[in-house]
């Protein structure tokens, strides 16, 4: 039997209405990541963990030995204040052949126009707008463009803040059409989530392989050295970057122990290192939104060991276990929520990262279609695969949209009449679809890539121009139940 190709492993999980799908119902071995990765893997959300490349390399009882085996350096990387509560404190010791610190220098470059990380009212670049926007799907640079590498095809879409403040974040699309090779890309400035949708990625980290594919997102925390390669060629994705703060799972609250996005299906590379001695590796460093360069004659991939539980991790959103009403009406959004990250208001998260995928939608004698609201959360979405008809307007794979908080949304009139004249049916809803969206309670600002680019298209509110006032056909039985205080079409108080 020929084993299942990359492409088939994809349609395998697209079709499925669940991760369990693919288990076979118990007719063989249960396994934690897909057919066709070729990685080895550390599960657990936030553990604290160790791998090592040679066994016998990590040192026990102490961190910073005399002498580390092999003649290793010990270094740290802490992503946390040193006075952090030990329930927040981020940090990881590695192992490795030469230190990070063993480089020539930094050179400012412009690499990337269309990065943006300002996004307060002093820069002129940035836009806003109530009108709800949206994108059509973004081109991936063809090849007559030349090499074009992660590093150099992020864009950015809105953001809130600014990286110098510790507090704020950015939405950006990825549009690559090369391997980095022997290049690393380091963020001095915050955590990144990255959501592949067209194309794997093959992503080399200091502490060892993850391979993300559509339908999975992983994240690399501040600070920590990575390479994106292509196996597929050409790619295209989302990212959201955030400053100040971590990535966490939501609380469940009433919900109990389990649900949502589960802690065991996180996974986190091993380690492997490289030996590579070769002049001119480069590492592109981002600070404070500006671009430097920095070469080295060894691999930052040196890495032999290492512990602790500032790891990238890696997540299979089709794992996701939704919560839903199960009697009337729909909960609020935040059910959706796969990982959240903290702002410095009490009340309220910085950024939610939230997916819409296959569910059933039990709810009787409720309207089904998202209602017509308004709510304070900036929101962003985008689609991995399939269709989602919850958006008012055209939406595809690779395109995105957005509204700013308070701005009104919902679906045409003629979706409203038709969902409240129906009895709706027990229901499989999104499925073959995963959506996502990235929310948050600041304000977002428009870069200047996201306002000129020309597939953006703002929304056209003629589509709610039918929205009849159905109120007024029942005047007549109004002015029976309001007999006495109705007067020029005006409640006014009833006679004594």
């Amino acid at each position: 039997m020929v084993a299942p190709g990359a492409l088939e492993i994809d349609a395998i999980h697209q079709r499925s209405f669940h991760w369990a799908d693919t288990q076979k119902n118990g007719e063989v071995p249960s396994f934690a990541k897909r057919a066709n990765d070729p990685y080895s893997y550390l599960p657990g959300f936030g553990n604290y963990l160790s791998s090592e490349a040679v066994p016998g390399t990590l040192p026990q009882g102490q961190n910073s030995p005399r002498q580390v085996r092999f003649g290793l350096y010990a270094e740290q990387l802490t992503g946390s204040s040193f006075v952090t509560p030990r329930s927040a404190h981020k940090t990881s010791w590695v192992y490795r052949m030469r230190p990070a610190v063993s480089h020539k220098g930094f050179t400012q470059i412009v690499l990337n126009p269309d990065y943006e990380s300002c996004f307060l009212p002093v820069n002129h670049k940035t836009h806003v707008s109530p009108t709800q926007l949206a994108w059509l799907p973004f081109d991936i640079p063809p090849a007559s463009a030349g090499a074009i590498d992660f590093s150099q095809g992020m864009k950015t879409l809105a953001g809130s803040g600014d990286p110098s403040l510790r507090e704020g974040l950015a939405t950006h699309v990825y549009l690559c059409n090369a391997s980095m090779g022997r290049k690393a890309f380091v963020n001095l400035d915050g955590e990144l989530l990255l959501v592949p949708q067209q194309g794997r990625l093959n992503i080399q980290t200091e502490f060892g392989w993850l391979y993300v594919q559509p339908g999975e997102i992983c994240v690399i925390q501040r600070g920590i050295r990575f390479t994106v390669n292509l196996p597929d060629g050409p790619s295209r994705g989302y990212m959201l970057e955030i400053w100040g703060s971590n990535f966490e799972l939501p609380d469940l609250g009433p919900i109990g122990g389990y649900g949502l996005a589960n802690a065991r299906d996180f996974l986190s590379p091993v380690a492997y290192y490289e030996i590579d001695s070769s002049p001119n590796y480069e590492i592109v460093y981002k600070v404070g939104g500006k671009f430097f360069s920095s070469t080295q004659d060894h691999s930052p991939y040196d890495v032999v060991a290492w512990h602790g539980n500032y790891v990238p991790y890696k997540y299979d959103l089709t794992k996701f276990v939704n919560i839903g009403s199960i009697s009337v009406d729909h909960i609020d959004p935040s059910i959706f929520c796969v990982l959240t990250a903290k702002s410095r208001d009490p009340t309220a998260s910085l950024a939610d990262f939230l997916i819409f995928s296959p569910r059933w939608d039990v709810a009787s004698n409720t309207y089904r279609p998202p209602y017509y609201h308004r709510n304070v959360a900036s929101e962003l979405m985008g689609l991995i695969y399939g269709e989602y008809g919850g958006r008012s307007d055209a939406f595809q794979p690779g395109g995105a949209s957005f509204e700013t908080g308070m701005t009104p949304h919902g679906v045409a009139y003629e979706e409203f009449k038709a969902a409240s004249a129906s009895v709706p049916p027990e229901m499989r809803i999104s499925e073959g679809a995963i959506a996502f969206m990235m929310e948050s309670s600041r304000a977002f600002s428009i870069a200047e890539y996201a306002w000129t680019v020309d597939k953006l298209h703002f929304h056209d509110a003629s589509m709610w121009d039918d929205l009849v006032n159905n109120f007024v056909t029942h005047l007549d039985e109004v002015k029976r139940l309001t007999a006495g205080r109705w007067e020029h079409g005006v409640n006014v108080p009833a006679a004594n």
